[in-house]
């Protein structure tokens, strides 16, 4: 008979009337046959390692950052869970080193992400904000010459930085407003890009032939302010930004020095470097500028299926089985895991 094991997660605020039970329903849906939900009351990583140190599991989201001192005071934890596509609030390279599996939820909420990042695409072309305070103020003859210099989309290239699940729904939506589509990605494979009748250039070619440059890579040390001065400065003066990825792969003081400049035309934000950013951020009040509060995922259905699928994550590595999502695959053969193997009822024409 296997041991129940049991599952971490930081405490949040206690709800009134609620058990935790209650609190992660969704995610026992996945767990509650070989786990329990374990609160730990933390504010600090300190707490938080202290109470997490003989914990088989965790899950988390956007708390407290499960850093190498955390990760380092874990006695028994064989898999951390996140809720999110973005795993920066856990110390992958730590836990990589201590053997510990990282799963995260790639694939719940691609569509919301790639629809977010058309609208910001379409709204900054359009000049939406400015366009809709015009309305209101009655502006109604002023407002069209200044959208007359703006080019239609039909036949604009849109540069895709990174070619993971995001880019390649966005890259569908943007072809059928007619645009070419190119892509640079080191870690995908030529014959992967055209397969999706996208076409493959290094990064240079990418930042010179954009007219739309739209953000989908991970954050890292490769990736962090790639988009800086001297990328800004191989882009032409009418290109538009869009980056519903994360915030540090800008250099920000770069891209506003370069807004300012009219060196690159606009962009479309829904991550900043600071979030919140300061009320005095430039870019919360550039014409030329959208800034969305990171919600490009939100959806009645992202988050239920987010807490699902991350039990559903945790629960197989508990089980001793390969997750459907690993972010630190190296780990997976030195882990005493089996592969995954689907049940015969999940090996139908539609799966």
């Amino acid at each position: 008979m296997m041991l129940r094991k049991r599952v971490g997660i930081q405490a949040p605020k206690l709800a009134r009337g609620q058990t935790a039970e209650q609190r992660y329903a969704l995610e026992l849906e996945g767990l509650a046959a070989v786990a329990d939900i374990v609160e730990i009351p933390a504010d600090t990583p300190a707490e938080f390692a202290e109470g997490a140190r003989d914990m088989d599991a965790i899950i988390t989201s956007w708390g407290l950052r499960i850093d190498r001192q955390v990760v380092e005071q874990l006695k028994q934890c064989v898999v951390i869970g996140v809720s999110s596509v973005g795993v920066d609030m856990v110390d992958v390279e730590a836990a990589t080193a201590a053997g510990i599996v990282v799963t995260n939820v790639p694939d719940i909420f691609i569509e919301e992400v790639a629809d977010h990042a058309m609208m910001l695409l379409l709204s900054v072309r359009c000049l939406t904000p400015t366009m809709a305070r015009m309305a209101k103020s009655g502006q109604w003859r002023e407002a069209r010459p200044i959208l007359s210099r703006v080019p239609r989309l039909l036949g604009q290239t849109l540069g895709l930085f990174a070619f993971g699940n995001v880019a390649r729904c966005t890259a569908r939506r943007a072809k059928a407003f007619g645009m070419h589509v190119i892509a640079c990605d080191p870690y995908v494979s030529e014959l992967e890009i055209t397969a999706a009748g996208v076409e493959p250039v290094n990064f240079d070619e990418l930042l010179a032939r954009s007219d739309y440059l739209s953000i989908h890579a991970p954050h890292n040390e490769e990736t962090r302010h790639v988009i800086g001065a001297a990328a800004l400065r191989k882009m032409k003066p009418t290109v538009v930004i869009v980056n519903t990825a994360r915030g540090s792969i800008i250099d920000e003081a770069a891209l506003i020095e370069a807004l300012e400049a009219g060196t690159i035309a606009g962009a479309g934000l829904d991550v900043l470097e600071l979030e919140p950013p300061r009320q005095d951020n430039p870019l919360l009040t550039m014409e030329n500028v959208l800034v969305t509060p990171h919600v490009a995922s939100a959806t009645t259905r992202m988050w239920p299926e987010s807490r699902r699928r991350v039990g559903r994550e945790v629960a197989l590595v508990l089980r001793g089985r390969w997750p459907m999502s690993c972010v630190n695959p190296t780990v997976l053969p030195r882990a005493p895991l089996e592969r995954w193997q689907p049940y015969p009822m999940d090996r139908g024409p539609n799966r």
